[in-house]
């Protein structure tokens, strides 16, 4: 059921506002020379299922023991365990303070098979750090059959039953930039490296990190960018700055970098700035839409309490085949309804309001990784690796689209200075439809091979 609440016309540019109100939208980490030294690290392990149960459930703090900070990209686990017979093995993330977006694993068999190891999962990341002395939260995943049999984890490697609170665990391996940095892998099951290979998909694909030195870098126009400056909502009509848009280096992103998007305002439409960039070309359509970005629940500075919109959308304005697809982030809610809350919704129709959505009331503070997929007559839409909503029927793109990022100020409910920052890491649009997990892999490809951008999507 659609609970979007009805949205005041007049939307996004000029040609937006002619025709509609719509709803808006490892190297991972460069490594600096001063973190060159392979760091310190422990890891500590718990589990909350039996030596027979439904699946394995290894759940891991990564700790930091060494001086300097621990970006997880370089950071690589291998848990190690006995294949059931008959058994093929599925990975998933349940919850990570990192970010479920940010972490895959694989499954491999050891070419030296042992009694209590013959296969092991192996977990990467594409971002995140562990400052000295503290650790990386839970990190909590899920192994299990594909036939949904029990597994044995009696004869496992790394498993420990007696661990249900965090415990240090030799047994599982980490490696840092592929060099065995704790614990112990089976004897003779593994050699003392490890790496991982990286397989980009396929097909006409777009990625960017955003690494500019500001709006008016020639560099973003070269790439197909447009900030915007021209008239017309959403929001605070007629606010759009090109000052709204930066890229300052972050050290909580893959890669240091992000473009942030900043609204501020002093409770006054004259004093009023929002923030958008879109593609220049509208010329994205099935495949696969992803970005990183950084969701805040409170200004960076000044009253909280703004119903501001912190968004990543697609959309192709022009009716009678409007197309636009909404990732939506209020944190304090907006249009009457609470927050905070993600909408995701897919248009049909911005005429006649004629669209599907689905919200859960819930922070999403912090870096999350949101993917689109649009292939076969459906839209997934996917938060951290866990499907978040579908629409399909008419409630699919029908035209090409831009790729688009906004942060907009739904009204103005009171005066004193405030300002509202949201933070973008990279974008990734592939023509092919991927799974969560083919997009990470293809965005740490990009990073390991130092590639900035990259836009092969025929215009």
């Amino acid at each position: 059921m659609d609970h979007t609440p009805a949205r005041p016309r007049g939307r996004r540019r000029a040609a937006i506002a002619a025709t509609a109100a719509v709803c808006a939208a490892a190297s991972l980490y460069a490594i600096h020379p001063a973190l060159a030294a392979t760091p310190a690290l422990s890891v500590q392990y718990k589990t909350s299922t039996p030596a027979s149960a439904g699946e394995a459930e290894p759940w891991f703090k990564i700790v930091n023991t060494g001086s300097a900070s621990l970006a997880l990209n370089q950071v690589t686990l291998r848990y190690y365990f006995t294949a059931d017979t008959g058994g093929s093995y599925v990975f998933a993330c349940a919850w990570a303070v990192v970010g479920c977006g940010s972490i895959s694993g694989t499954v491999g068999a050891l070419a030296t098979p042992t009694a209590t190891a013959d296969h092991y999962l192996q977990v990467s990341f594409t971002g995140g750090s562990v400052a000295p002395g503290t650790d990386s939260g839970d990190i909590q995943l899920r192994l299990y059959r594909s036939d949904w049999q029990n597994v044995n984890q009696a004869n496992d490697y790394s498993f420990n039953g007696a661990d249900t609170n965090y415990a240090v665990n030799t047994n599982v391996a980490a490696y840092v930039n592929g060099a065995l940095a704790f614990g112990a892998a089976p004897a003779g099951g593994a050699p003392t490296t490890t790496t991982t290979t990286v397989v980009t998909p396929s097909g006409a694909a777009l990625f960017d990190d955003f690494h500019y030195s500001g709006s008016s870098d020639p560099a973003l126009a070269a790439h197909g960018w447009s900030v915007r400056t021209g008239s017309g909502g959403p929001g605070i009509a007629d606010t759009w700055s090109a000052n709204a848009i930066s890229f300052p280096s972050d050290s909580t992103a893959t890669g240091g970098k992000v473009m942030q998007l900043e609204a501020r305002t002093d409770g006054t439409a004259a004093n009023t700035t929002q923030a958008e960039i879109d593609t220049a070309q509208r010329k994205f359509e099935e495949g696969t839409y992803a970005a990183r970005v950084y969701f805040t629940d409170a200004p960076t500075s000044g009253q909280n309490g703004d119903h501001v919109n912190e968004t990543f959308y697609t959309i192709t304005p022009d009716e009678p085949l409007y197309s636009e697809l909404d990732n939506e982030y209020l944190p304090n809610g907006g249009w009457g309804a609470p927050g905070p809350t993600l909408y995701t919704t897919t248009w049909y129709s911005a005429d006649a309001m004629d669209r599907v959505t689905h919200n859960v009331l819930s922070s999403l503070k912090g870096w999350h990784t949101l993917v689109m997929t649009v292939a076969n007559g459906t839209v997934t839409y996917y938060v951290d690796g866990q499907v978040y909503f579908t629409s399909n029927g008419k409630y699919y793109p029908r035209d090409k689209m831009t790729i688009d990022f906004n942060e907009w100020f739904i009204d103005l409910p009171f005066t004193g200075q405030r300002t509202w920052d949201q933070k973008v890491n990279w974008v990734y649009f592939n023509a092919g439809a991927l799974s969560p997990a083919q997009v990470n892999s293809a965005v740490a490809g990009y990073y390991a091979a130092g590639t900035h951008f990259t836009d092969t999507v025929p215009n």
